[in-house]
């Protein structure tokens, strides 16, 4: 949503975001202001705390006015950036998280990144496998240590603000945000194929800016260009739904889809196993504990009344276990069962076309789950009638997004990524298409009515349909949509409308090779781009109006 605002602005908006949360961070270690918003008596403060007890294993906790920082961090900053991701897409999250924009001072500061991220072949293949396992560590933490111990919850978030800045100070790019950071996976998750409000990045011209693609202000010009170092194959920043369709085939895609959604059921219902009622959670009390580091030892299940003698330090990490390895388990067997179904239904549906389903529903799940109870000790705080208001919108955008998620598939991906390109070359050409198609518009046309099109212009001689799928040819390779080996089988329907058959295809790409030598042999021109950049950008004049500076500009093919 945030694809067309202006880098000038968004830098604006980053850093009033950066400072508040520098700002939330420094209120951990020292706030003598907020302690007094929470106190009972304090009847004009919307953050007073009203109940008079709350139970934690047949216990009445006791508690004391206290500084509100882990509380609006745990209960209104997280819920918000999962909202913010189902709603208006990662790409909005992307430009405007402040962990991003502090990983970047690296290269604000025309620092070349020390390592290429692609010769880190375990991380690129295996990093959902590490992402989740630091949100599996990270969640655990939570309970454990980091939930209500104010001074623990601050040198954590300044760890993994140092950690992202070393990150990207070793391999560049986003490379903390595609390969290392457990929020990541969540941003996939949300997102799906795309956000409710998200941007299509198929339809933009090759060669453009889309989505949260890294980009600058040139110093000279004053517009925005990319800064894009080609960190990851199929960036989710640069084309979110062509990095899912490819993402599915990643190893470990399928725990981090069934893996969260256990992740997410198993952390709530451990505040009930734990203190043996959810008034424990939904009071919020959790985030304001005294003492939470004492409780390590103590027992950390209460069933029936009855306080199980393992000791809380072994009990989350357990709950979490068998939670995750459940679900996963139940998901896996649902998955078959859902394939069997489709296929039975629709025997030409691929198995990609009935994960992606599968997927989304699991989404839908994880979103409603976490919205039952992620943010809720704030919103029950609001009268009845806004509590069932805020339940009405979350089904509403879950559902509206499922609905609209449903229908995606990558073969309907990669047409509309062809019509997109196939229009623009029409409208090149001086041909009259008005009478076929009813004196609508080429933009309203579907898919299959452009490509139907193709077949019924006969004013297209030889030399214009040579151009126009020679056009395609080349804006498909640009935009990396296919490979010069795939690129036969992948752009067989659009050869078929434009009557062009093996021998045309294999001669137009042998042009392009003859012409544009980088578009095929990309291994060998990123060698030399990479080099002929590492010495211009020793020369280059840093630009100024722009947070992240470009340091090494390699042309992403």
């Amino acid at each position: 949503m945030l694809t067309k605002v202006s880098e000038r602005k968004i830098h604006v908006i980053r850093w009033i975001i950066v400072i508040g949360w520098l700002l939330l961070i420094l209120s951990l270690f020292y706030d003598p202001i907020t302690e007094n918003w929470t106190n009972p008596n304090n009847f004009f403060s919307p953050l007073r705390d009203s109940l008079p007890c709350v139970l934690v294993q047949g216990q009445c906790l006791p508690e004391k006015p206290y500084p509100i920082g882990a509380r609006v961090f745990w209960g209104m900053v997280i819920p918000s950036a999962i909202a913010i991701l189902l709603v208006f897409g990662h790409e909005t999250w992307r430009r405007i998280c402040p962990l991003y924009f502090l990983s970047q001072i690296p290269r604000a500061l025309g620092l070349k990144p020390l390592l290429n991220i692609e010769k880190n072949r375990w991380l690129v293949k295996n990093h959902f496998y590490l992402q989740f396992t630091l949100l599996f560590i990270g969640l655990n933490s939570r309970i454990l240590f980091i939930n209500s111990a104010r001074l623990v919850l601050g040198i954590f978030l300044l760890s993994v603000i140092l950690s992202a800045i070393t990150m990207v100070f070793l391999y560049g790019g986003r490379s903390w945000c595609h390969y290392v950071c457990p929020f990541g996976i969540v941003q996939i998750v949300f997102t799906g194929p795309k956000g409710l409000l998200g941007s299509n990045a198929s339809s933009a011209v090759p060669g453009s800016i889309t989505q949260s693609m890294c980009r600058t202000v040139d110093q000279k010009t004053g517009q925005e260009i990319s800064a894009c170092i080609g960190c990851k194959s199929a960036c989710f920043d640069i084309d979110a739904e062509k990095a899912y369709w490819e993402d599915l085939r990643t190893p470990g895609r399928k725990l981090v889809q069934y893996g969260y959604l256990g992740l997410v059921i198993s952390y709530f219902v451990y505040y009930r196993l734990y203190a043996g009622n959810f008034d424990y959670y939904f009071s919020g009390a959790w985030t304001h504990e005294e003492n939470q580091l004492a409780t390590l030892w103590k027992p950390g299940f209460y069933l029936f009344e009855q306080a199980i003698n393992i000791p809380k330090i072994v009990a989350v990490p357990l709950t979490f276990l068998v939670g995750v390895t459940i679900t996963y388990w139940i998901c896996r067997k649902l998955e078959k069962l859902f394939t069997t179904y489709f296929k039975k239904k629709q025997p030409q549906i691929s198995y990609q076309q009935v994960l992606h389903r599968f997927f989304s529903l699991c989404t839908f799940l994880a979103f409603n789950c976490f919205f039952i109870y992620g943010g809720r000790p704030e919103i029950i705080r609001l009268p009845m009638i806004g509590q069932l208001l805020f339940n009405a919108v979350v089904v509403f955008v879950s559902a509206f997004w499922l609905v609209s998620a449903w229908n995606h598939s990558q073969e309907k991906y990669n047409k509309d990524s062809l019509a997109h390109s196939f229009r623009r070359q029409i409208e090149k050409f001086p041909v009259d298409v008005s009478s076929l198609i009813n004196q609508r518009s080429l933009n309203d046309l579907t898919s299959d009515e452009l490509f139907l099109l193709a077949s019924a212009l006969p004013k297209f001689r030889d030399t214009e349909r040579w151009q126009i799928y020679k056009h395609i040819l080349e804006d498909g390779l640009v935009k990396n949509n296919f490979t010069s080996e795939n690129s036969f089988q992948y752009l067989s329907e659009i050869r078929f409308h434009l009557d062009l058959n093996q021998e045309a295809h294999y001669s137009i790409l042998s042009q392009i090779a003859e012409e544009n030598p980088e578009l095929l042999y990309k291994t060998q021109y990123k060698i030399k781009s990479s080099h002929t950049n590492k010495l211009s950008s020793e020369n280059s004049d840093k630009s100024s109006e722009a947070d992240e500076p470009t340091v090494i500009r390699r042309k992403r093919y």
